[in-house]
């Protein structure tokens, strides 16, 4: 999930921020798209479409990038501009399901892909290290875009995705047209992660103490409890998304991926400190730990339901974006922003295109 440090500090807004506040299925498109305030081009109009009306993608593919075989959707014009879609944890691309075809018929090429460990991404040799640390993942989407030959992507994405999506615009910024990046700026800041949070806040985080044990990472090892736990981690963060059963099974066999446990369970200890991280990225997370600014056109949106967010105004991450920015709140939804509110996440994704 999210950074858990990255909402402690609060800082001032800024000059130039802007902040917004939009429903799942609003008006988003009238309010967004006039881009009377914004230097860009008119950004078009995303028509709304309500949650679950897609549940399948029909193009799916396979690319050697990098240390994997990566596994992704694809939908729109093969010349379109590209936007890359990445989801987090317990989630797969199917968060996308609805968003991908909005932003296809918008012109865009979309490209969803699982991350390391999830669906159809498999690793190319048995011996490479089953990291999930924030660099790898972000160097991933880097291999990606080499393997595809896409110089330049709008970048968007919530929980991991977001990190990666934001580790990727701050290191690495000339591959980024514009970012969408759901809870704002989360490139993790180790030394900080040993401070211990409120009590309530921390017991949001139950899962991710329970991942530091032998007793969690057998649970994520073993197929039913897994799917239980993950199931649970949906109905908690996501407290008013009726999803039915469906739902949750097209996304709970992404899980099924042989080094599932492995890279969930190292993500969440190497976060804590407890598990160490691969030496071929430790130049990247050097430059990380100095809190690179997103120098990139960006719209950060924070859901107001998300149990993460201590507030929704965006001011603690407000900061290390320095470039055209916007913040926007969507409120009556939860942790899973793109699932739960297709068009307006389609619309901040074409909105910070025109920024």
């Amino acid at each position: 999930m999210i950074d858990r440090r990255a909402f402690t500090k609060a800082v001032g807004l800024g000059v130039g921020a802007t902040a917004v506040s939009v429903g799942a299925v609003s008006n988003a498109s009238a309010a967004f798209a006039a881009g009377s305030d914004r230097p860009g081009r008119p950004a078009p109009v995303i028509p709304a479409v309500t949650a679950g009306t897609h549940t399948t993608f029909t193009d799916l593919k396979r690319v050697q990038a990098g240390v994997l075989d990566i596994g992704y959707a694809e939908a729109g014009p093969k010349h379109g501009p590209v936007v890359i879609c990445l989801h987090g944890w317990p989630y797969d691309i199917h968060s996308y399901v609805d968003v991908a075809p909005l932003l296809a018929d918008a012109g865009y090429r979309v490209i969803v892909p699982y991350l390391r460990g999830h669906g159809t991404t498999t690793f190319l040799s048995p011996t490479t290290v089953r990291t999930g640390q924030q660099s790898a993942i972000a160097l991933d989407v880097i291999a990606l875009m080499d393997a595809l030959k896409i110089p330049e992507a709008v970048l968007a994405g919530f929980d991991w995705g977001s990190r990666a999506a934001g580790t990727v615009a701050a290191l690495w910024p000339e591959r980024v047209k514009a970012l969408v990046a759901v809870s704002g700026y989360l490139i993790v800041n180790l030394p900080s992660q040993k401070n211990p949070l409120p009590p309530k806040a921390e017991r949001t985080w139950w899962y991710q103490y329970y991942f530091a044990t032998d007793r969690g990472r057998v649970a994520m090892e073993t197929r039913q409890n897994r799917h239980d736990l993950c199931r649970l981690v949906w109905e908690e963060t996501s407290p008013t998304w009726r999803f039915d059963d469906a739902t949750f099974e097209r996304t709970a066999a992404a899980f099924e991926n042989p080094d599932y446990a492995a890279i969930v369970i190292h993500n969440y200890r190497w976060r804590l400190g407890l598990a160490d991280g691969e030496r071929r990225y430790e130049h990247y997370e050097r430059l990380l730990a100095a809190r690179p600014p997103v120098t990139v056109p960006a719209i950060a949106v924070d859901p107001a339901l998300d149990p993460f967010l201590p507030t929704t105004d965006g001011s603690g991450y407000r900061k290390f974006f320095t470039g055209p920015y916007e913040h926007r709140v969507l409120t009556g939804i939860g942790h899973n922003a793109p699932q739960e509110a297709p068009t307006a996440f389609a619309q901040a994704v074409v909105d910070a295109d025109h920024l």
